[in-house]
């Protein structure tokens, strides 16, 4: 258990700093540029995969096994398309809940905050998929290394 709470620790570090760069992408997208709601989320999740994918990689899921790095990369980017689109799914519903059972437009505070609502859902789905799929098992032991220990 202590074992998968510094993992779960570590991930979360790389995620907000992950969701720090979605959102900031996602505003200057939405608020700056004058984006669709729905692209700029999907753009701004996609601008923050790169860092996602180096820090879980190199850092979060270190000791964990790893498939071929092109086989990885897919099921992360395969991972985080459906992600992506769930999290880009619950931002447009979440607006569309808000406006029609508030009857006023949704504001930047208010798009914000279903944004973020829709991230803490997001990376506990992501968690799990990295854990069980993309990142998954105990990383095997070198052949060098199981040899070492033994008499020859």
């Amino acid at each position: 258990m202590q074992r998968l709470a510094g993992l779960g620790a570590r991930f979360l570090l790389v995620g907000g700093i992950s969701t720090l760069i979605e959102v900031g992408v996602f505003n200057l997208l939405y608020l700056a540029l004058g984006w669709d709601v729905m692209w700029a989320k999907v753009a701004a999740s996609l601008v923050a995969l790169i860092n996602a994918y180096f820090g879980n990689r190199e850092w979060t899921f270190r000791d964990r096994g790893r498939h071929p790095r092109l086989t990885e990369a897919v099921l992360f980017f395969v991972v985080n398309a459906i992600c992506t689109a769930l999290g880009a799914g619950l931002v447009v519903v979440g607006v569309w809940l808000a406006e029609n059972s508030l009857r006023i437009a949704a504001g930047p505070i208010l798009v914000n905050v279903i944004n973020l609502a829709s991230i803490v859902v997001v990376v506990l789905v992501r968690f799990l998929l990295y854990h069980y799929i993309v990142f998954q098992g105990p990383r095997a032991v070198p052949l060098a290394h199981r040899s070492a220990g033994r008499p020859g």
